[in-house]
């Protein structure tokens, strides 16, 4: 649901011969985080970005440069679309049945990769987990890899990301700063109803929640447990592949309904709290 917010008035901030130093670098911060004005970072901030990206790109060289050499152009790819993980589930049932700690490396290093740098598939490999893994394995597998991704990127957010945050969701961010103030008591329950419906984006709750001050240990124990549904029924649809005709149909009314049934017993007792406090 869409919520009004009153948007800053960045010009007053610094308008007026008289106005102090403070109130024009208030300003300048504010213009930063209107959207459409792209994100400006420091040196020091392009240079930890540009060392964690190179970092994960030779993790990843280095697993593949140890793995097997069979049918190495059919694996090395990225799973687009349905048709994509039909195609790789052909391809690397017997790879990853002889070859199962390589490939196991392999998948945890690209989903956490694609996690961080927030590229887009990994419901994609969720689905692909299941297919080649079953129901727990592959389940098991997707909530570890989808909890350490989401772990990498909060950091890297925590590094130089609030001026990509501030560009790319500036209302979403003032929204759910609002919210965080207010939850502070309860905030593992909030960030658990957060996790496991489809409230807000997971790519924006692990890019804004270093930024709002959330801290790691309750953001990642939100993450380990609030992702344990979605992982289920993404898996879980991995196994029947050829009856899912889109990505869509994952999350019907009925899936929605049972996600936010579990996220509001989640939240039970801040609303519990606050009823009381009210009385």
């Amino acid at each position: 649901m869409a919520m009004p917010f009153a948007r800053r008035d960045i010009e007053a901030a610094g308008a007026g011969a008289g106005a102090s130093s403070d109130d024009s670098s208030a300003a300048k911060k504010g213009k930063s985080e209107l959207p459409g004005v792209r994100p400006a970072l420091t040196r020091s901030e392009a240079f930890a970005f540009a060392a964690v990206l190179a970092l994960f790109t030779a993790g990843i060289f280095c697993v593949f440069l140890t793995a097997p050499r069979r049918e190495f152009g059919q694996i090395l790819r990225l799973p687009r679309s349905l048709a994509d993980v039909r195609l790789l589930k052909d391809n690397l049932a017997v790879y990853a049945r002889d070859y199962q700690a390589n490939f196991i490396l392999g998948y945890c290093s690209i989903y956490i990769f694609m996690q961080t740098f927030m590229i887009p598939g990994t419901i994609f490999m969720s689905l692909l987990a299941g297919a080649l893994f079953g129901v727990v394995k592959g389940g098991i597998l997707v909530v570890f890899t989808a909890t350490a991704g989401a772990s990498s990127c909060y950091f890297v957010s925590k590094l130089i990301g609030r001026p990509l945050v501030s560009w790319l969701w500036p209302e979403k961010l003032r929204y759910f700063q609002s919210e965080i103030a207010k939850r502070k008591e309860k905030l593992l329950n909030y960030m658990l109803f957060l996790r496991i419906t489809p409230t807000l984006p997971n790519t924006f709750i692990n890019m804004a929640s270093p930024i709002v001050d959330i801290p790691f240990h309750i953001f990642f124990a939100a993450t380990l447990v609030g992702l344990i549904p979605a992982s289920y029924i993404t898996v879980k649809a991995g196994r029947a592949l050829g009856d899912l005709r889109s990505v869509r149909e994952l999350y019907d009314f009925k899936t929605l309904v049972v996600l936010f049934l579990i996220g509001s017993v989640a939240i039970a007792p801040t609303i519990l709290k606050r009823k009381r406090t009210y009385e």
